[in-house]
């Protein structure tokens, strides 16, 4: 059986989504899902996750340090079967990759899966303090909780 495979997106591939993808990660069975993330940036192109975002993690169970950076392509819709963006930036660049309806229905808002209003953003916490990482983690975390029950029960 092949996995279902889920990408979180960003703008540097640094905070939100290399967080995200760790958090969703832990919420799944790895023998039927596989996490990964990406930037829409060439920023960060082989860093390590910003050493905020791997506190955050780390104080909640959840290790990222050993993730890294890479830039989204268009190759990545023909990968994944699930792509989740942070904001509405990260969302026009790479829907400007998207070849047809098919790559476009894959795309969601992670903070949709809250259930408010469509397209709800994670904020960027790079230029905030610690704090704003903490309500980053609890909101992805949140938000993670919605889709892994989603995925697991075959709903998403």
């Amino acid at each position: 059986m092949d996995k279902t495979k889920i990408l979180m997106v960003c703008l540097g591939n640094i905070c939100r989504s290399p967080l995200a993808e760790g958090v969703l990660r832990s919420k799944l069975p790895s023998d039927r899902f596989e996490v990964d993330s990406a930037g829409t940036a060439n920023y960060h192109i082989g860093d390590a996750p910003d050493s905020r975002s791997i506190a955050s993690g780390k104080k909640h169970g959840v290790d990222i340090s050993m993730l890294r950076g890479r830039q989204f392509t268009a190759y990545d819709f023909s990968v994944f079967d699930f792509i989740f963006v942070m904001d509405k930036s990260n969302y026009q660049n790479i829907i400007r990759l998207a070849e047809n309806d098919h790559d476009l229905r894959k795309i969601s808002f992670l903070a949709d899966a809250l259930g408010e209003m469509k397209k709800s953003e994670v904020p960027d916490p790079y230029y905030g303090k610690e704090a704003d990482f903490e309500k980053v983690y609890q909101l992805i975390n949140t938000a993670c909780d919605q889709i892994a029950q989603k995925l697991i029960s075959n709903l998403l």
